[in-house]
């Protein structure tokens, strides 16, 4: 059977999940929002950030969804803004789908991340992600807007919001623009930590 399809972010108690300049990415705000996840030994490991760091719920969880994830989809603006800031060897180390309007080559990076390039809709960047993924899952990786497109389509199955105790006053916010009479959830777990709280949700049909 195929896996599942999911997203996973970080999301400010007001509701955002990215500054709205891609300027700000990197700031203050958003290292505040993400910064549940930066001590967390598996992300350090990952990123290849040096020894150390914690261990722990929050740590389990970071490494429980880079273990279920086959591959990735995500759009051109989160692209662009990870162009710029991944290191060489790119954090995913499996295939990664790019919704984008452009025609691209398929650029491989060290360590098992090749980003694919699919002009030819959100659909089809789904059908290749579950094909290269095999029976793990796939992560609708973001950002916001490619999220959204996922949801309304009625094609995400299940999602993980990171509630990070910190708020933005403006941004993109996770369900700005969501079809609410298409989308139903069901509550899978809530799991409050130190640093913060991690909620699990199914997506249904209403």
């Amino acid at each position: 059977m195929p896996g599942k399809v999911f997203f996973s972010v970080s999301m400010s108690l007001d509701g955002f999940i990215a500054p709205g300049s891609l300027g700000d990415l990197m700031g203050q705000q958003w290292m505040e929002l993400q910064r549940w996840i930066f001590p967390q030994r598996f992300f350090r490991e990952n990123l290849k950030l040096g020894g150390g760091g914690e261990e722990g719920r929050d740590n389990d969880i970071v490494r429980e969804t880079f273990e279920r994830t086959g591959a990735s989809v995500m759009g051109k603006r989160m692209f662009d803004a990870g162009e710029q800031m991944w290191p060489e060897e790119a954090p995913f180390h499996t295939p990664v789908f790019v919704v984008t309007h452009e025609k691209r080559d398929p650029w491989e990076r060290p360590g098992g991340t090749t980003f694919h390039f699919v002009n030819d809709g959100i659909e089809s960047a789904l059908d290749q992600a579950r094909e290269a993924a095999g029976d793990r899952d796939v992560r609708i990786a973001g950002g916001g807007a490619t999220i959204l497109e996922y949801v309304n389509a009625g094609l995400i199955d299940e999602f993980s919001i990171a509630l990070s105790p910190v708020l933005f006053g403006s941004g993109i916010r996770l369900f700005e623009g969501v079809d609410a009479d298409r989308v139903a959830l069901e509550p899978v777990r809530a799991e409050p930590t130190q640093r913060t709280t991690h909620l699990t949700y199914t997506v249904r049909e209403r």
